[in-house]
């Protein structure tokens, strides 16, 4: 089940940009030296999920939070929500 962007907002978090997020997350992705593969593996997701993500057609928040954590980020920075 995919959650929409506009989730987050009961979050406290605002709304957020698919784009924004889903370049964030290929920037530290490939920052951090993996291939899609190599992420979809390390967080236990499908590569389709993994490129779903980065070409901004999902945003599913607990896809998120496995992706940070596979590359030791937090869901903030992800969200270009930290100070």
């Amino acid at each position: 089940m995919s959650i929409a962007v506009n989730t987050f907002d009961n979050l406290g978090l605002g709304a957020v940009s698919g784009g924004t997020v889903a370049s964030r997350v290929k920037t530290y992705r490939e920052s951090a030296g993996y291939s899609i593969e190599d992420l979809a593996v390390t967080c236990g997701l499908a590569n389709f999920e993994i490129s779903a993500i980065e070409d901004g057609s999902d945003t599913d928040p607990a896809k998120l939070r496995r992706i940070a954590a596979a590359l030791q980020v937090s869901v903030s920075a992800l969200l270009g929500t930290e100070v």
